[in-house]
């Protein structure tokens, strides 16, 4: 006779049961809207393998049987699970220096043109948008920190955002795993703004005060932001639609400085969604100011 139990693992002598992953079409349809909602982030069809890998660890932390109980509680209002449910689908891939043309541009162009524009005050702000684990801020601070010594008695300020608080969170911890301190990270700036922490890496305290990480959902109101010289919101517009993408776009019109930088990723253009826009090329970085 076929069983319908959950699958089971032994831990011990004792057997353990395993959450049942599969998600069926109406659940999927419940989570893409649940998603879409939360982040606006638009879930495509035929991403249920992705719900299913993702949604595992949240399955197992909340001792819950199957991807339908998951559902189940979310559709009777559950915030916090809803929460985690988002946080899980969020996609979190990054790099050190990802994409490296960007931080060459900065290196080599933009930083030297910003330093001459506001030497006047003295201070410059940068924003990650999306910052995930927080790479990406921590190597704009090394760049800085490393080729721009005369900043050192100027207000830099660089923020860093992302919806998600599990991110945040970790972000400011600044600690790394070997593997993912492979991951672009030249060995010179390993050895000089690390420190080791038992099996892992820690980003030194003089390049983790630089950066501001709080909490925002670019797809919500956005709160009072400073005005800005250049802003970083890379590989995350893809995963938005096409109204999404020209509100964002909007907002970022409005706290940007007229002459600012907007870096977007590799595969990512405000062409055909925002007009409001006029691209500029230096080596292999197409970079956009508000026109």
């Amino acid at each position: 006779m076929t069983s319908l139990s959950p699958p089971q693992t032994m831990a011990g002598n004792q057997a353990v049961s395993l959450p049942i992953t599969t998600v069926s079409a109406t659940d999927f349809e419940f989570l893409r809207g649940l998603l879409r909602s939360k982040s606006a982030i638009v879930l495509d069809d035929g991403k249920e393998y992705l719900v299913e890998s993702r949604l595992a660890p949240v399955l197992r932390e909340a001792q819950l049987p199957s991807i339908r109980d998951l559902v189940h509680l979310l559709r009777g209002r559950n915030p916090a699970l809803e929460g985690k449910v988002v946080d899980a689908m969020t996609t979190n891939e990054t790099s050190w220096f990802r994409d490296i043309h960007p931080f060459e541009a900065l290196r080599t162009t933009l930083l030297p043109e910003l330093i001459e524009r506001r030497r006047a005050t003295q201070d410059i702000t940068i924003w990650c948008a999306a910052a995930s684990s927080g790479q990406e801020p921590y190597s704009l601070a090394m760049l800085i920190r490393e080729h721009f010594p005369q900043l050192s008695g100027w207000s830099v300020r660089i923020l860093a955002t992302d919806l998600s608080p599990s991110m945040i969170e970790r972000a400011r911890g600044g600690r790394y795993s070997q593997l993912e301190m492979n991951r672009g990270l030249p060995a010179a700036y390993l050895v000089k703004y690390f420190e080791r922490v038992g099996a892992e890496w820690q980003v030194k305290s003089e390049i983790r005060s630089m950066v501001e990480y709080k909490l925002l959902n670019l797809a919500e109101p956005w709160p009072t932001m400073p005005a800005l010289d250049m802003l970083f919101i890379r590989n995350v517009l893809i995963y938005f639609d096409r109204d999404t993408k020209r509100n964002i776009l909007g907002n970022v019109r409005k706290v940007l400085r007229p002459e600012g930088i907007l870096v977007l990723g590799s595969s990512e253009t405000t062409f055909n969604i925002d007009d409001g826009w006029a691209s500029r090329t230096i080596g292999k970085a197409i970079l956009y100011q508000p026109q």
